[in-house]
């Protein structure tokens, strides 16, 4: 029930203090009011040690559930073979980090290699110069709109965020191709996005208005585009300052697959308790995640180790030979997936079940794909991951990773966190009310990699994430079933693991959704 006895008690007194206060303006907080809620308070030996604990601790170190930790475990009937924890740090592109860890285990059993990383920062690179070139065409196109228009907002507050879709990684890789890290690494700028993004919005906002300008002056759509290239030679040279200019062509070699000690990754057990040490840490996007070796976090890399194996001359390993190679023909080459034949099944609590919808302002290629998705039961989206899983494929899916998640830990389950406890108050909204009341909402990308079955039936399933090796399990997650259905949306997944039925409704005439659809 809603109300519990304290909050019953305390809605009498202020009926009773609303009937004296019949002559203050309806709806106001008066000063009898307050009053009223003062008088209405308990404050009990049980509410003392409340507040006296979450004045002086976190809300959520109270509020976590030792029920729910004490049946955790780690251990999962099957898991893909992966290597390498990514590290985004301190910028929003979860879902080319996704994308890449969706195709990354592709490539290495390719290339029959026991560790590879993809160049992050080079698809960065082409986002921001694709979502720059549509955002002036955006302002061109809607170039009669008034400032205050509901989508001028949307694409004014955000000129060329990080974030993105599955779609907008497909259609990078596609046009622009991939490269190994060694080709083009990170810098500080694409780890840490906020103020290059500050500074790129701003020329971006000006170039607003200074097309807006040359129709209201010459009344020439073709006088704005004539414009345009200069404004993106700005950009260009803004994101080469930030981030260094990609490379048109590469030379790459690789060691052979050597022998190691860690086979038992393929055993149905996964379970990294080395890691409790790190489990007091709070996840702190600023903080300098382990992006560039493959060492377990509880051990420091010391390079004064193994001097004889650690010097740089690995005579005795079996390297191909060099090659030179575009990103397209590294792609091809080494990687060979059709992505568009990958489809966007999505769980929307909102709309009818078996409807294909597509969200308006979704593409970052202006002559690209916007996100659209067939809408299902997440019992079939849960089947579908479960059978990719079995396959030794990895899932990409986008998820709300806002409630019931320790990323100390690496647990996401149902009443991780129990705050109606602490409060002494019902919380609970559906997946349906949550998304429509803004309560909740698609914010990170990650990559199922494992399975836990029982009688044939999913437990809990093994998720990894771009946050660091420091963070969660050794990188990774337990994500319960429970979890699943409550915060994952959607998934991204090869049209060969979908039913016929579900495949056809992509076939569908596509309902458009507005931008700011809470779906997205």
């Amino acid at each position: 029930m809603r109300r519990t006895g304290t909050r019953l008690a305390v809605a009498s007194l202020i009926l009773v203090g609303l009937v004296v206060q019949a002559t203050a303006q309806e709806g106001s907080l008066t000063p009898e009011c307050i009053e009223q809620l003062r008088e209405g308070l308990a404050m009990d030996a049980n509410t003392r040690a409340i507040r006296n604990a979450l004045t002086n601790t976190s809300i959520k170190s109270i509020a976590e559930n030792r029920d729910v930790l004490a049946a955790h475990d780690k251990k999962f009937s099957h898991k893909v073979k992966t290597s390498g924890i990514s590290n985004q740090k301190s910028s929003g592109r979860c879902w080319m980090f996704a994308g890449f860890n969706t195709i990354k285990p592709v490539l290495m059993n390719n290339l029959d290699v026991s560790s590879f990383e993809f160049s992050h920062i080079y698809l960065q690179f082409w986002d921001k110069m694709e979502k720059a070139n549509t955002f002036l065409e955006y302002m061109i196109e809607y170039r009669d709109k008034d400032w205050q228009d509901r989508t001028m907002v949307f694409l004014l507050r955000s000129p060329i965020p990080d974030g993105g879709y599955w779609e907008n990684f497909v259609d990078l890789v596609e046009k622009y191709g991939v490269m190994p890290k060694e080709a083009m690494a990170e810098t500080a700028s694409s780890e840490s996005t906020s103020m290059m993004n500050k500074a790129l919005a701003r020329v971006l906002r000006q170039d607003a208005v200074e097309l807006r300008e040359i129709y209201e002056e010459t009344g020439s759509v073709r006088k704005m585009r004539d414009a345009k290239p200069a404004m993106l030679a700005e950009v260009y040279h803004m994101l080469v300052l930030n981030l260094g200019e990609p490379p048109e062509e590469f030379t790459w070699r690789h060691k052979g697959k050597i022998e190691d000690d860690d086979e038992d990754e393929d055993e149905e057990e996964w379970d990294d308790d080395e890691d409790e040490d790190e489990d007091e840490e709070e996840w702190d996007d600023d903080e300098e995640g382990d992006d560039e070796d493959e060492h377990d976090d509880d051990e420091e890399w010391d390079d004064d180790e193994d001097d004889e194996e650690d010097d740089g001359y690995e005579v005795e390993q079996k390297w191909s030979e060099l090659g030179r190679y575009t990103p397209k023909e590294f792609y091809d080459e080494f990687v060979g997936l059709d992505l568009s034949e990958y489809v966007n099944i999505a769980d929307d609590p909102i709309r009818p079940k078996d409807g294909h919808y597509e969200v308006a302002g979704t593409k970052n290629l202006y002559d690209g794909r916007s996100a659209h998705y067939a809408n299902v039961d997440i019992e079939v989206m849960k089947e579908i991951v479960k059978n990719v899983l079995l396959d030794n494929k990895v899932a990409y899916f986008a998820a709300d990773v806002s409630p019931d998640q320790d990323s100390t830990k690496g647990i996401m389950a149902r009443n991780l966190y129990d705050y109606e406890s602490i409060y002494d108050t019902d919380m609970k909204l559906n997946k349906t009310e949550r998304l429509l009341l803004r309560d909740s909402t698609i914010n990170h990308g990650m990559a199922f990699i494992g399975v836990d079955l029982r009688d044939g039936e999913p437990v809990k399933w093994l998720v990894e994430n771009s946050w660091g090796s420091s963070r969660g399990s050794g990188g990774l997650w337990t994500m319960y079933d429970d979890w699943f259905e409550d915060n994952v949306y959607n998934i991204m997944v090869h049209r060969d693991y979908v039913p016929g039925r579900v495949l056809s409704i992509l076939g569908r005439p596509v309902k458009k959704l507005p931008v700011w659809d809470p779906m997205w």
